[in-house]
């Protein structure tokens, strides 16, 4: 019996949610007496993990993996799943997990209890996860009756826990199943922070009144390592693209500081970034629904209060340098 781990790449590396999600999947084998076993395609360094705990990690490095494809990749985790006689799949929260997260759940025959943020408790036999529900104002108790569940671990909600176990690393050939999608061809931003990955993003609106004045944040977003994002409005008028869009109807985001200037706090993005864990609005608006919901509030204008924040920023660096 094994708890198994889908540690996610991208460009050949390892995404920063894997450390997290083999850390869960340790603590969960633990605390089932079970073994547990990382799965990862294609990975350039797959012992760049280690330390992390999980006591195997199961490296597939063939061409036909080099690229994401839903079906090829369900099938493959399936096989590997039902090899390792895993009862419990532990797979990320990004566009990619959850797209495969279906398909991998129905060839498995498996349940499937998304959102979880906390390892289960034993109430009358059944382990019992808690989950975040309702975009994160709630949180519901499931458990699941299938001999195989799938876990969806929200990012950031259950953290790195450091080990000094180093996973032992095999490998495994496949015959993967024939997929009726192609890659053409791909395109990745380099050098840049993305939405998914970052552990800060600076968000802005309507309130920088045009395209023309986004320098602002992506200075403060160089200074700080952050990813740039914006809101719905903004968007659609296209001062930015649609992949910066974040809220409900957008890119979900899960970061440990979340910064928004200028932005108003419409529900539906208030919904989609509910789950970072401090928050931070820079608004000239005393009223803005924003300041309920965040944990820091500045009001002013933002044309003054982000240059001065920038300089403050940079002074600080270069005096701890």
């Amino acid at each position: 019996m094994s708890v198994l781990v889908y540690l996610e790449t991208e460009q050949r590396t390892y995404k920063k949610t894997a450390l997290e999600l083999a850390s869960y999947g340790c603590e969960l084998a633990k605390k089932l007496g079970v073994s547990s076993v990382g799965v990862t395609f294609n990975n350039a360094t797959p012992e760049s993990i280690n330390p992390c705990g999980l006591d195997k990690i199961i490296h597939i490095d063939q061409g036909e993996f080099e690229t994401f494809t839903v079906k090829k990749y369900a099938s493959a985790l399936a096989e590997i799943a039902t090899a390792q006689q895993a009862t419990y799949v532990v797979i990320g929260s990004s566009a990619d997990a959850k797209y495969l997260s279906g398909m991998l759940a129905a060839k498995l025959h498996a349940g499937y209890l998304p959102g979880v943020i906390d390892l289960p408790q034993q109430l009358e036999n059944n382990w019992v996860f808690k989950r975040s529900v309702f975009t994160n104002k709630g949180f519901s108790f499931s458990a699941s009756k299938a001999s195989i569940t799938l876990i969806g671990l929200n990012k950031n909600s259950f953290g790195e826990k450091p080990s000094e176990k180093a996973a032992t690393i095999e490998s495994m050939q496949l015959n993967p199943t024939a997929d009726t999608i192609q890659i053409t061809n791909t395109a990745t931003s380099k050098g840049k922070a993305t939405i998914a990955d970052a552990d800060i993003v600076v968000s802005a609106g309507r309130g920088l009144k045009g395209p023309e004045n986004w320098h602002m944040i992506e200075e403060l977003a160089e200074v700080l390592g952050a990813a740039t994002a914006c809101s719905k409005p903004v968007s659609d008028m296209g001062w930015r693209p649609h992949s910066e869009h974040v809220g409900q109807t957008g890119k979900p985001v899960a970061t440990n500081l979340y910064i928004a200037i200028g932005i108003s706090g419409a529900i539906q993005h208030l919904a989609g970034i509910n789950a970072s864990k401090v928050k931070v609005v820079i608004n000239s608006d005393p009223e803005a629904p924003f300041f309920k919901a965040a944990d820091y509030g500045v009001v002013g204008d933002a044309f003054t209060v982000v240059p001065e924040l920038i300089e403050k920023l940079r002074s600080f660096k270069s005096q701890n340098a």
